[in-house]
């Protein structure tokens, strides 16, 4: 590590503002920490006007990003987490996983409507096939539209009448202290949120031990342990972006729970799996919850969906 930590991210408002949290709790932790921002355009990014189901590929919105850490042109890189695939390139390593925002989706809608308000026909956006088929399953008589770009740039959308209303996440909203925008935050129930939804991921290599380090300070330990739980489910079910799939776990009273959803594009197909055990069991879990997902109708989903 140099003399100043260089965190790479992505340039849209709300990679920077993650960022900026990063940066601002390891100089909390560390003064005098000196912190410098470096911003990597993604293919992603560059590509902001077509469906990210149809860009096909992993690592959309990070592959550029650890490019320039293997070169060593940044120390550590801030992430979505949600945006990491579940296998990482060699040299690389997950280093920390801070304490999750808030996973759940929210309906923004242009005149206050919640989701179940919304009149028959309504336009509601999103690019998530993960949400599509939600919708479909809960709305049938809405209409989806493409909804690409940033946060800013689809809430102007829905302001501008493009659509009646949009689905975002609310820990972006959040994070860019557009919280109040939110007409509802959707229950688990209606909407399931994806894999790491809400946490940020900071990646570092494998032989930088001081900046590893720093960043391990961060760790959040509930978090990780769900987090990680459900990018193995993801991992088994080959999940991304390009599938509507769905998984969340967290500790509850009864135990660690961990539940899924993978559905056909139209929603009329759905398969709902849960399992709720010891913590330590986390791992286990979700690999039992994959396999009887696989084994009840989602493997046919999945050769459909490809």
């Amino acid at each position: 590590m140099s003399d100043t930590l260089r965190l790479g991210t992505r340039g849209s408002a709300l990679a920077r503002a993650q960022t900026a949290g990063v940066a601002a709790r390891l100089q909390e932790l560390n003064p005098g920490l000196a912190v410098e921002e470096v911003i990597v355009r993604t293919r992603g990014d560059a590509m902001l006007g077509s469906p990210i189901h149809e860009l096909g590929g992993k690592g959309l919105f990070v592959k550029e990003i650890e490019d320039a850490l293997l070169r060593g042109e940044i120390d550590a890189a801030v992430h979505s987490l949600k945006d990491l695939p579940s296998e990482l390139p060699e040299g690389l390593i997950l280093a920390s996983i801070p304490k999750r925002e808030e996973p759940w989706d929210a309906l923004v809608s242009r005149n206050g409507e919640s989701i179940r308000g919304l009149a028959p026909g309504s336009r509601i956006g999103t690019s998530s096939l993960r949400r599509i088929a939600q919708i479909r399953r809960y709305r049938s008589d809405l209409e989806i539209v493409e909804l690409r770009g940033n946060v800013d740039t689809r809430l102007e959308k829905v302001a501008a009448g493009e659509a009646d209303a949009a689905v975002l996440a609310l820990a972006g909203l959040k994070r860019l202290g557009l919280g109040e925008r939110a007409t509802e935050s959707l229950a688990p129930e209606l909407m399931l949120p994806a894999a790491g939804q809400g946490a940020l991921a900071i990646e570092t290599r494998v032989d930088d031990a001081a900046t590893r380090s720093l960043m391990e300070r961060l760790e959040h330990p509930v978090t990780k342990q769900a987090v990680m739980a459900e990018r193995a489910v993801m991992a088994r079910l080959e999940g991304g972006c390009q599938l509507p799939l769905a998984v969340f776990a967290e500790m509850r009273t009864a135990g660690f729970q961990i539940k899924t959803r993978l559905a056909s594009v139209d929603g009329e197909r759905m398969v709902e799996k849960e399992r709720t055990g010891r913590p330590d069991d986390a791992m286990r879990l979700a690999e039992e919850l994959a396999e009887d997902v696989l084994s009840s109708g989602g493997a046919e989903i999945l050769r459909d969906a490809r």
